[in-house]
């Protein structure tokens, strides 16, 4: 298998485990379990950020379009 497809998968399965984790922090009602979570959960999202610079980098991932400032005002102001 070719290095840029594992490097796709790898970053596309720890997405999912991010969002597992977001899942059962807020589920879960024991402190202890939550704050474990939330620590396994950082340091997974820091190997993903960490894997989608080298990736972008080698031209394995082309991340969405970055959104104009203009864009963004008006999605704050949505929640605000």
């Amino acid at each position: 298998m070719e290095e840029k497809y594992m490097v796709n998968d790898i970053l596309e399965n720890t997405k999912s485990e991010i969002l597992l984790f977001t899942k059962s922090i807020v589920d879960s009602e024991n402190v202890e379990l939550k704050q474990t979570l939330e620590q396994l959960r950082t340091t997974l999202e820091s190997f993903n950020f960490e894997l989608f610079t080298l990736a972008t980098s080698k031209g394995y991932y082309t991340p969405i379009t970055k959104a104009k400032p203009e864009e963004i005002s008006g999605i704050k102001n949505l929640f605000i």
